[in-house]
């Protein structure tokens, strides 16, 4: 049926659901279990929960796991047997990073080793799309079936989140003109993707052939650095630069990708730089919160520009793996074009970190 949902429409609605601290279903073969984010759990949840069932058990990246000096017994995660007397307070210790000096002492730990861990898995993948911190509550379920229907829960299958490794489709839903300081022959494309996901925006100057490489910068949302004139890192002036460089040429396509903080999110970049304020580079920070160096999916901006007709660019970028991922999405990158602008007393760390950890060309 045409009103039956797709994977991408559940998951859309799951990662819905558990941002807001309501559970969801998630099965794996004949297993079953409850799932929610660690970051939103409150104490009446916790009590329904314990009600259900015993057994609770958190989930949390390898990532995370290093900080709090506990083995990965399942390579990327770590599932950890919930002590009977923790509360909710002890799930959101557990997941913030941040929290760590003010709540330094949480285990011993019991990891869990047996059975399968995709369940778990699959919850990671939810809180990361939801821009939650990577820590779920899982209760595993002998009759899921009847929880679902009495409760009113969402589920979905653990393999339809672990195998989302293709990109989703993008379509252009608007566009108008938009005169700029940099050129009044500006226009704004706005994409949305199919999954549910932010909108992207592709600021189009000038009339750029689409049978020659396109001046391109893919920038990343970057609310502190844009809007506010962050001095922490370089995104502000980057924009501007790329802009600027694009109206002296006259044609070209600046990528507004809405990937705050690597792909993280607004909340957890935040996390982050109070994680720098304690010490912690940007890449160690990242890390203690439980994600990679870098969350985003250059992928989309390449789907943009195909969309748009260009193949090829000239990619206005510091940063390899952007190049590295344009060429294998089928954009082909005719010359990098260095970005090197907004160095201050405030950001040496910051880029220094960038260039050492994440190869970036400084």
């Amino acid at each position: 049926m045409t009103l039956s949902l797709n994977r991408e429409e559940r998951i859309a609605r799951m990662g819905s659901d558990i941002r807001i601290g309501v559970p969801v279903a998630v099965s794996d073969g004949d297993s079953a279990a409850l799932v929610l984010a660690a970051e939103v759990l409150t104490p009446a949840r916790l009590a329904e929960l314990r009600d259900l069932g015993a057994g609770l058990q958190l989930a949390i990246t390898a990532r995370r796991a290093e900080t709090l000096h506990t083995p990965a017994y399942d390579g990327d995660l770590v599932r950890i047997a919930v002590p009977p007397d923790a509360d909710a307070g002890w799930f959101h210790a557990m997941a913030d990073p941040s929290r760590d000096l003010d709540i330094p002492m949480k285990g011993p730990f019991k990891a869990i080793r047996e059975g399968s861990a995709d369940i778990h898995r699959a919850g990671i993948v939810l809180a990361k799309r939801a821009h939650l911190l990577p820590a779920v509550v899982v209760l595993p379920l002998l009759d899921a079936d009847a929880l679902v229907q009495e409760y009113g829960l969402n589920r979905i299958a653990a393999q339809d989140l672990l195998t989302l490794g293709e990109v989703t489709e993008l379509q252009e839903v608007s566009a108008a003109r938009l005169p700029m300081h940099v050129s009044e022959q500006g226009r704004v494309h706005v994409f949305r993707p199919f999954d549910g996901g932010e909108e992207h925006y592709a600021i189009e100057i000038g009339n750029p052939p689409r049978d020659k490489p396109v001046l391109s910068r893919l920038h990343s949302a970057c609310f502190t650095g844009d809007l506010l004139g962050s001095l922490k890192c370089d995104c502000g002036p980057q924009l501007r630069a790329a802009l600027a460089q694009i109206g002296e040429e006259g044609a070209g396509v600046l990528l507004y990708m809405n990937q705050e903080g690597r792909g993280i999110g607004a909340a957890n970049k935040m996390r982050a730089y109070a994680l720098q304020d304690q010490g912690f580079d940007t890449v160690e920070a990242n890390h203690r919160l439980g994600f990679e160096d870098d969350e985003r999916d250059f992928r989309l901006g390449a789907e943009i520009l195909k969309a748009m007709g260009f193949d090829a660019v000239r990619l206005m970028t510091n940063n390899p793996a952007k190049v590295a991922m344009m060429e294998a999405s089928g954009v082909k990158v005719a010359e990098r074009v260095p970005l090197k602008v907004g160095e201050n007393p405030h950001n040496e760390g910051y880029l220094a970190t960038k260039a050492a950890k994440s190869g970036h060309l400084l």
